[in-house]
């Protein structure tokens, strides 16, 4: 494949148990961008029932997947929710880990993200929304762990991620009490 249409492409989430949605957003971005990024929300938290995992944890689980192929940054919460301030703090921690800004925003179609670059370096940023075709949410994949099901998990996970299930579980059972939180 000769040059991809885009430079850098970034993706943003928590990646609160990596799944085959997740896969699907990346491996679309690693399609059209020559670099891509992963920007892991939440980054300061682990041990809640809503974040388990350390940011280690799912960088981690990320490069256990890609490699190289990819580049994992933390992305801590700075309290003010999805908009433009959000859109504003993720151009900014983009430009400082890769030196550029994005020319590609790869993310599932939510509405929330409608306004994260309403400024004039968001005008020039492509949004590649990738339809939700596998029925999965992180939230799922930790009730999987919950109640032990090994089967369905596996159904969502990539096999090179299965050796990791004891160890994943015992962090979601650690944080299941834990319904404090500063994750928005």
């Amino acid at each position: 494949m000769g040059k991809k249409p885009y430079k850098l492409g970034i993706l943003v989430g928590r990646f609160q148990m990596l799944h085959a949605g997740h896969e699907d957003m990346i491996d679309n971005a690693l399609f059209l961008c020559e670099r891509v990024g992963i920007l892991v929300g939440s980054s300061q938290e682990s041990g809640t029932n809503k974040n388990p995992f350390s940011f280690e944890t799912r960088k981690t689980m990320l490069q256990t997947l890609y490699g190289d192929r990819i580049d994992v940054f933390p992305l801590p919460d700075i309290g003010v929710g999805n908009n433009s301030r959000w859109g504003d703090y993720v151009l900014q921690k983009t430009l400082e880990y890769f030196g550029e800004y994005p020319d590609m925003l790869v993310s599932g179609k939510e509405s929330r993200r409608n306004n994260w670059f309403d400024n004039e370096i968001g005008k020039h940023i492509a949004e590649l929304y990738i339809p939700k075709a596998i029925e999965i949410s992180a939230t799922q994949m930790r009730e999987f762990f919950i109640r032990n099901d090994y089967e369905h998990w596996c159904k969502f996970t990539n096999p090179k991620l299965w050796s990791k299930y004891n160890e994943l579980r015992q962090e979601t059972l650690n944080a299941v009490n834990n319904t404090k939180t500063s994750s928005i």
